[in-house]
């Protein structure tokens, strides 16, 4: 099968041996010794000397845990939604009491940085922005070096920055520290070649402040108690242990690898998919100066349907890509993050050309 879906993505063999291993004490120290490494790799790739914690669930978990855990009913909240997973964040919000205030722009393209800061400078002030770092139903990467710097320069004291980096990082440089931001998330299913089931987060001295005045209900998603466990490498509750199995193999190739060239190999197969969507006489949905490395949407010719083109990779090619998010727009998405190859970027313009000719 050839997986291209957005997540969950294709893993690598070693990943899936070590997920065949037995189940162990995860008070033990054996988990610990695991755990510890787990902890100390994620850092590397955020970018930070804030701890990361390991959250049991999706990564809509990890979003959830951001506004639980940083925000109090009532708070304003300015959400810059650029496609569907940016909405998700501002309605976690709003369905905690958060005063959301949605400044979106269109899809496929990019949140700008002026027009941000202009809004906070006029509007403001608020208690957090909510930003996307890549959004997968479009395939949009934002520019977040300089959302960040253009939001920390709007106020005096800037709002909290709470960055959903789930389909982006692994493959895309969030660097949290440098550029200030205060929560990031990220999952397990995405760029990190690992299984579903894992939430990445991650606090900056600004967020815990945050945390001691909060308000909204937290208990599985509590932070304290993640951080008061991490600090003996362990987890709150019984966490996904073979998940970890995968994740600890995953993470140890990408640090071997280097943060730099992780990147620089998602350019490539990024670039790669672009150059054979064009080749094979079909579209690109986003703008060309943000296009994703993890995901690319793709257009589809006149009088072709992204239903009966998606079920045809399926039944015909083995080949699972993802279904239209934007109204109205026959494209189909393709993902290419993580364990992926340049063969199997070609295999789905081979068949999509085949189809095209019948």
């Amino acid at each position: 099968m050839n997986l291209r879906i957005p997540g969950p993505t294709p893993l690598p063999p070693e990943g899936i041996e070590a997920m065949a291993r037995q189940m162990i004490n995860h008070r033990g120290p054996t988990f610990e010794s695991m755990f510890k490494d787990i902890a100390a790799w994620l850092k590397v790739f955020f970018e930070t000397e804030n701890e990361v914690y390991v959250l049991t669930s999706s990564g809509t978990g990890g979003m959830e845990a951001a506004i639980a855990n940083t925000l109090s009913r009532g708070d304003r909240v300015l959400s810059v939604p650029i496609g569907v997973f940016g909405e998700r964040f501002a309605t976690i919000a709003e369905t905690f009491g958060a005063d959301v205030e949605r400044f979106p722009f269109p899809m496929g393209q990019p949140a700008d940085p002026d027009k941000i800061a202009a809004k906070i400078a006029s509007d403001g002030p608020y208690k957090a922005v909510l930003l996307t770092q890549n959004e997968t139903s479009t395939g949009v990467t934002n520019d977040l070096e300089s959302l960040c710097a253009a939001i920390h320069g709007a106020a005096d004291p800037s709002p909290l920055i709470l960055i959903d980096g789930i389909s982006g990082m692994g493959a895309i440089r969030l660097k949290m520290d440098k550029w200030g931001c205060d929560v990031v998330v990220s999952g397990s299913q995405k760029a990190w070649m690992s299984p579903p089931g894992l939430a990445f987060i991650a606090m900056s001295p600004r967020a815990w402040q945050a945390y001691e005045t909060s308000d909204m209900p937290k208990f599985y998603f509590d932070l304290a108690l993640a951080k008061r466990y991490a600090q003996r490498n362990q987890t709150p509750a019984t966490p996904n242990v073979a998940a970890l199995y995968c994740l600890h193999e995953a993470l140890k190739q990408m640090v071997e690898e280097g943060v730099e060239a992780v990147e620089a190999r998602h350019q490539l197969i990024g670039d790669h998919c672009r150059k054979r969507a064009l080749e094979t006489g079909l579209g690109l949905y986003a703008n060309p100066s943000y296009f994703s490395n993890t995901i690319t949407a793709v257009t589809l010719k006149e009088g072709m349907n992204t239903a009966e083109v998606l079920a045809t990779l399926r039944d015909k090619y083995n080949i699972h890509c993802g279904a239209s998010k934007a109204p109205g727009v026959e494209m189909i998405r393709i993902g290419h993050m993580g364990y992926v190859s340049f063969e199997e970027i070609d295999a789905v313009f081979e068949a999509l050309a085949e189809i095209m000719a019948e």
